[in-house]
């Protein structure tokens, strides 16, 4: 396996270039562009022969870009155990992680939908938003333990991320704050069904 070229060398100063690379990449994103490697290298004040020893294409620099923050929750440390009021804080701090990453997600949503390189892995496909649900649910799992919480999750997953809210505001032409509310009941209405039909 090819050892990456920031490993070698003077690692801080290359790992210091790296992440000016995805820093303007990000600011970029946060534009509206979708950067080429040689945008983000202008952006950083960086040689495009540089750029491109860092990110041989379009596809990896913008998968760099891709947020890195994998919190074990969303939640704050004094969340409710109430499961309703808990999964309405869920979502509202899930709902802002979207929004606050959404030119990066709607970049990672767009090359998760093209042809992928052999080899290379889909850029959402990370399943971190489920652990966040099945965390949010855990009172679930005490108080109603027929309710398969997992599959609960996936189900909310499914109808409450960053794919739903931009068809909620792109489509149906919901502002953000009605687009969270949507998804915010949608979620409560998913979690009501499940506890009824427990």
């Amino acid at each position: 396996m090819p050892v990456p070229y920031e490993a070698t060398g003077r690692t801080q100063q290359k790992s210091r270039t790296r992440e000016a690379l995805v820093d303007a990449t990000r600011a970029l994103l946060a534009e509206g562009a979708t950067p080429q490697v040689e945008d983000a290298a202008e952006r950083a004040g960086v040689s495009r022969t540089t750029a491109y020893r860092y990110f041989p294409n379009q596809r990896s620099l913008l998968l760099a870009a891709h947020p890195q923050l994998s919190p074990d929750t969303l939640l704050p440390p004094d969340a409710p155990d109430d499961p309703i009021a808990r999964l309405d804080a869920f979502m509202a701090a899930f709902t802002r992680y979207n929004f606050d990453w959404e030119p990066q997600l709607r970049t990672s949503l767009r090359l998760s939908l093209a042809p992928e390189p052999s080899g290379s892995r889909p850029a959402l496909r990370q399943g971190r938003a489920i652990g966040w649900i099945e965390h949010a649910l855990e009172p679930v799992r005490t108080a109603h333990p027929a309710v398969d919480v997992r599959r609960l999750a996936v189900a909310i997953r499914s109808a409450t991320g960053i794919e739903s809210l931009i068809w909620l505001v792109d489509i149906a032409g919901q502002t953000r704050v009605e687009a969270a509310e949507t998804v915010r009941r949608t979620a409560r209405a998913l979690l009501d069904a499940a506890l009824r039909d427990a």
